[in-house]
């Protein structure tokens, strides 16, 4: 009787189609970042407008589609946004950062999301907030925007930074709904670069203190009557899905290769079963423990002790 809903990662309206053939209850997640790379300028706002419009009417609007503003730095330069060196970029520019940085930039890209809003069931998610004054300075920017295009859409940001997550109750009070984006999360939560040769393996999304951060931000965000859901990697892992069902997430956005895969797990299990694995699984003192008790899970159905 519990539903949780399974949506797509996107960067295109072909991407968009073919999640729908999947199954794709809606998109959790656009990556704008294609429509702004191999360019030697950004985008119009009609051009913006003009995609994020077809892609609204084609989910319809019973379908919710949420658009990540322009998500860049760090691992994903743009030629005509000249970022500073940094000695470490992942800590530096990115993300909405490079947004506040690049005011006209964003603005466009706001009114043109504001534009398309009315094709479908349009929501608006700022990546790679750490602080209430970040939030606070996009929402403002989008407020000003909203008075030369008078349109509502939904505000939601991603957790992808452990600060996120331990202030989510003060930021679940100014915006609508939450997506974890498991990749990042685990990367500044073990301060491990995921693409890193000797350390890629340890930055493993299912290590204890990264589970705690995810079980954080959906108690926090629950108590203030707002959603969350993953669209980071773990989402599209079958194994995690019913650890993720289990820790109270009400969407999972995924690859579209996974979309059938990830329903099917969804529905080999009871609600109750999958809260008593988390339980267990959030008393693990290892990512090896984790991993063990999840596979015990899909073999025998239910969860086993976990011995501590």
């Amino acid at each position: 009787g519990h539903r949780l809903e399974v949506a797509a990662n996107v960067a295109t309206l072909d991407d968009v189609k073919a999640a729908l053939a999947s199954g794709a209850e809606g998109v959790g997640l656009l990556r704008t970042e294609l429509l702004f790379a191999d360019r030697d300028a950004a985008p119009s706002e009609d051009q913006q407008a003009a995609e994020y419009t077809a892609m609204a009417e084609a989910l319809g609007r019973d379908r919710r589609f949420i658009v990540r503003t322009l998500d860049v730095g760090g691992d994903k330069p743009l030629s005509y946004m000249p970022l500073p060196k940094e000695q470490n970029p992942f800590l530096g520019l990115r993300g909405i950062r490079v947004s506040l940085a690049y005011p006209d930039v964003f603005r466009t890209q706001l009114r043109a999301i504001l534009r398309a809003a009315p094709a479908g069931n349009l929501h608006l998610m700022f990546p790679m907030v750490a602080t209430l004054e970040e939030l606070r300075q996009a929402k403002a920017l989008l407020a000003e925007e909203q008075q030369r295009i008078p349109r509502a859409v939904k505000v939601g940001i991603m957790v992808e930074v452990p600060s996120a997550a331990v202030i989510v109750e003060q930021l679940a009070r100014e915006v609508d709904f939450f997506s974890i984006g498991t990749n990042d999360l685990t990367q500044y939560t073990l301060a491990m670069d995921r693409g890193h040769p000797r350390l890629a393996r340890q930055a493993d999304a299912l290590h204890p203190a990264v589970l705690r951060m995810m079980a954080m931000t959906v108690e926090g965000a629950h108590e203030q009557g707002k959603w969350v859901g993953v669209c980071g990697g773990l989402a599209s892992d079958a194994l995690a899905v019913p650890l993720l069902v289990g820790l109270g997430l009400d969407e999972l956005s995924v690859s579209v290769p996974s979309i059938a895969p990830v329903k099917a797990a969804i529905g080999r299990h009871r609600l109750s079963e999958c809260s008593e694995l988390a339980t267990e699984v959030l008393r693990c003192r290892t990512t090896a423990e984790v991993r063990q008790a999840l596979v015990q899970f899909d073999e025998a159905g239910a969860p086993a002790k976990v011995l501590t």
